[in-house]
């Protein structure tokens, strides 16, 4: 049992306070001037994004916790009403950084590169005729005003939706004296359209573009005829967005689903976002309307919702501004466009996405689909892209007769339709769908085909850090192992049959499964660490995830730098842990890293007195993770596969460009370069990965070299 010392609030930080901290690091990229500016808009961009699903699902969480009286504290001592009050601070500075880095920064650096965002005030005469004709050709016939009024109640606005609130002036009479009354009214502004509007151009000449909110409010007139307007302006909701999922009750689960994601649109609002130039009448009114706290209204000095500047990064005729993108290259050890089986038979093969071809993965699937030998395949899905091959390749192979059997995660947050249309594709293919087991989300990324071979049944198995999306295998660092060792293959059958059946297999031989004992194994294996400090012995741990907030973990690992461990963690996002107390965490380091890709794999490292071992995963140290979630973590046995994640794990740990330092009150720090070569851990593992393609010739890139500087070879 961990040290009472070592248990006190002052010891960890505030889950949500730590998730706004990682978003303040998404937005210092947008404020780095070092970084190409089109990629710094994509950053604000993300940082607007990551922002709108932490208000739907993490500050609706605490608001579902205050209206319900809970009381009880976090781990760092906080109540839901306490975080929400130090939320509220926090993140109107946040945002309002986030503007002055558009105002003051973005907007004029983007103007000087020749892309000028523009209101209607700012138009040549040629620029506004075109925009009257697209306006009544394109986008009047789409919009609906909405009047308010005694018979017209005020509508129900939906989520995320941007809209236009209007004050009219309205006359009445004929010939008589005139009496003037004030009307309020709404429009949505189409999702359907395009927001960001090119104009017409010379060529050789910048480009302009205007919103589609600012083209629709200087046109608001000819919405409403017989009015005036005296002023409108451009806001915004964000609603509760959590789907409350009775799964004990539901009969059908897909339906229940379907029928709470309509609810999503309607949920309570937790965010009322306005241009800060609207009338203190229109405020006040859409506060009474929203039932808003005033801490939750945030009136702001530029365009709403930000995410629009993602469409402006795909512009063509920046490239100029833009990071050179990275094409994944082929591992020698397994290339798509041989036989995959006969690869994997040589040996396990490691593959890093995106810096090597994520290609292998879906050939596995496309090759199992049609080859005569394979008998079955088995598959967890949990995000998959929009025009997924690898759902094609499961529906071609039921259709050829395999047995194929898919896991469809219907719980993947904001992906639940999306989910719910693939499970249906897949049944109507021939598929065996299965939704999971109640109560929990299956997050595990595991495929499995059974093949007939002269010697009998073999069983070639994939496991893997991140999703099957070919997609986002592109933007996300994630890795992937594939096998056909036979323990490999038997753990993954009885992972499949836990998950389509009911009972969990007596043993397991590799794989490290939650909720049933991974969180206790990882507690053994920082245990025994902490044994071995105590012998004197080296002991290290080094630990990489996307998050650290589990209570039961940290205090394992304040036990283990208490007792001399060294451990150095890489957190991207939400770190509860506090490194640098004394006599707790002296011995633990926290460093985060935010740069092209979105650091997204799982690696843990044991020294283990020499006898090194190394595990790989679909689980953070978390407590939904760990304990509501079905995980899988997967030792890595084969030394070439050992020695390339060790690598990984290094190279970030001396990364001295990209990686921010967890300081002891909260903060995040750049690394103090102070006599240190200039790393960037992702850049030099594309130049290794080009490096290992047999087909690239190219100039000699800087090779890595653990406790030495990068060098020419």
């Amino acid at each position: 049992m961990p040290d009472k010392v070592f248990d006190q609030p002052e010891h960890f930080r505030n889950r949500e306070l730590s998730w706004v901290e990682f978003d303040q690091r998404v937005l210092d990229e947008a404020r780095d001037k070092d970084i190409p500016l089109f990629e710094r808009i994509k950053f604000l961009s993300i940082s607007s994004s990551n922002l709108d699903e932490f208000f739907m699902v993490r500050i609706a969480s605490l608001k579902d916790q205050v209206n319900a009286g809970y009381q009880k504290a976090d781990i760092s001592g906080m109540t839901a009403r306490d975080q929400l009050n130090a939320l509220s601070s926090r993140i109107h500075k946040l945002v309002d950084k986030q503007y002055s880095t558009y105002n003051r920064s973005l907007a004029p650096k983007l103007k000087e590169a020749g892309l000028d965002i523009i209101n209607y005030s700012m138009l040549t005469d040629e620029e506004e005729d075109y925009l009257e004709e697209y306006f009544h050709r394109n986008v009047y016939p789409v919009l609906t005003p909405m009047a308010i009024d005694s018979s017209r109640p005020f509508p129900l606005i939906r989520n995320k939706s941007l809209n236009i609130a209007a004050l009219l002036d309205h006359k009445a009479g004929k010939g008589k004296e005139k009496k003037i009354s004030y009307d309020i009214a709404t429009v949505q502004v189409p999702s359907v359209l395009p927001r960001v509007i090119s104009l017409p151009r010379e060529k050789g000449t910048g480009r302009r573009v205007i919103l589609l909110e600012s083209l629709i409010e200087h046109f608001l007139g000819s919405l409403f005829l017989n009015h005036e307007i005296i002023c409108s302006a451009s806001y915004r909701i964000m609603r509760n967005a959590d789907l409350p999922i009775d799964e004990d009750e539901a009969e059908d689960l897909l339906k229940e689903i379907e029928k709470q994601l309509k609810k999503r649109q309607w949920g309570e609002v937790i965010k009322f976002e306005y241009e800060d130039k609207m009338d203190k009448r229109l405020v006040k009114y859409l506060k009474k309307q929203f039932q808003v706290h005033s801490s939750d209204m945030y009136p702001i000095n530029g365009p709403l919702d930000l995410t629009f500047l993602m469409k402006c990064y795909s512009i063509p005729g920046f490239e100029s501004c833009k990071e050179k993108p990275h094409i994944p290259r082929p591992n020698p050890s397994l290339l798509a466009d041989r036989d995959i089986f006969a690869q994997i038979r040589k040996g396990d093969v490691l593959l890093h996405h995106p810096y090597e071809s994520f290609d292998p993965v879906v050939a596995f699937i496309k090759q199992a689909a049609v080859d005569e030998n394979v008998l079955a395949i088995k598959q967890t899905l949990y995000r998959v892209s929009g025009n997924s091959p690898i759902i094609a390749a499961l529906a071609l192979a039921a259709e050829n007769g395999k047995q194929v059997t898919v896991l469809v995660e219907l719980k993947a947050r904001f992906d639940e339709e999306n989910n719910i249309n693939w499970a249906r594709t897949l049944e109507q293919a021939g598929c065996h769908v299965i939704y999971g087991l109640v109560g929990l989300k299956t997050h595990c990324k595991i495929a499995l085909v059974v093949r007939r071979e002269t010697d009998g049944i073999r069983r070639y198995v994939h496991l893997g850090t991140g999703n099957y999306n070919d997609s986002t295998a592109k933007l996300y660092t994630d890795t992937g192992m594939f096998t056909c060792r036979d323990i490999y293959g038997e753990d993954a059958t009885a992972v499949f049959n836990m998950l389509s059946g009911y009972s969990e297999p007596a043993r397991w031989n590799r794989l490290i499964v939650a909720p049933f004992w991974m969180k206790k194994r990882f507690i053994q294996l920082i245990e025994r660490e902490a044994e071995f400090a105590r012998e004197g012995k080296e002991a290290r741990i080094v630990a990489k995830c996307n998050s650290l907030c589990d209570k039961d973990i940290i205090l394992a690992l304040y036990e283990a730098s208490a007792a001399g461990v060294k451990i150095n963690l890489i957190i991207r996002g939400i770190c509860c842990l506090i490194p640098g107390i004394p006599g707790v965490s002296d011995n633990i380091t926290v460093r985060s890293l935010v740069g092209t890709f979105l650091e997204h794999a799982r690696i843990f490292r044991f020294f283990n007195d020499g006898d090194e071992e190394i595990y790989m995963g679909s689980a953070d140290w978390m407590p939904r993770n760990l304990e509501r979630r079905v995980e899988i973590v997967f030792p890595i046995e084969d030394e070439k596969l050992k020695e390339k994640a060790r690598y990984i794990l290094d190279i970030q740990l001396a990364d001295t460009l990209k990686a921010r330092c967890l300081n002891p009150d909260g903060t995040y720090s750049r690394v103090d370069r102070r006599g240190k070569e200039a790393i960037e851990a992702q850049k030099i593992l594309c130049e290794n990965a080009i490096k290992a393609c047999p087909k690239e010739q190219g100039e000699p890139v800087r090779r890595f070299i653990p406790g030495k500087a990068p060098e020419e070879k």
